[in-house]
């Protein structure tokens, strides 16, 4: 069974489609969804800016990670378990975005800049905890941090356009392979 047939079948269930066609429980999902993300990227943000040495300098590197981790965590939470049901009401049209596809890759760039940090940089923070501006690898991770959730979120709006939805043919032969497109022989 290919992952497309399964998506197929979760978007005929009684679930799916009842939650695609409610009146309010999808609003109240992608309204919850939007503003965990701003949650999310909000505490995000400013902690990638301290990082960075930009902003809040005078405060401990870990005792600011230490008040707004909880809500980063929180918003991040409550943003995969919003999304992943957004996905189950509509799972054809997401899996074949260009759009959706890029906010998967850019997510997963995302975490595993989150791992790296959390598992290799963060481990040092008594080092540099007090630093006004911190090491390298932490800047860098800051970065990324902002540049990929950045485009996660731009990639996420974007998902709502059908500019290369898969039954708007032709399309480029490319758009059609990134999409996941599966067409009929011509």
């Amino acid at each position: 069974m290919s992952i497309l047939t399964a998506l197929e079948w979760l978007a005929r269930t009684r679930w799916s489609i009842a939650l695609h066609e409610s009146q309010y429980m999808w609003p109240l999902l992608e309204t919850t969804h939007v503003l965990c993300l701003t949650l999310f990227v909000g505490t995000t943000a400013m902690l990638d800016l301290r990082l960075l040495g930009v902003a809040m300098t005078r405060v401990p590197a870990s005792e600011f990670t230490e008040r707004v981790l909880p809500w980063t965590r929180a918003g991040f939470a409550v943003m995969i378990i919003t999304g992943g049901l957004l996905f189950s009401a509509t799972p054809v049209t997401y899996y074949q975005s260009l759009f959706f596809r890029l906010k998967m890759i850019l997510l997963a760039m995302a975490g595993l800049n989150v791992w790296l940090f959390h598992s290799r940089i963060h481990q040092h923070i008594g080092v540099w905890d007090l630093a006004p501006i911190p090491p390298r690898a932490a800047r860098v991770a800051a970065v990324v941090s902002l540049v990929a959730w950045a485009g996660v979120v731009v990639a996420g709006r974007l998902v709502a356009y059908n500019w290369f939805a898969c039954d708007l043919q032709p399309q480029s032969a490319f758009v059609n392979w990134a999409s996941g497109c599966v067409l009929p022989p011509p």
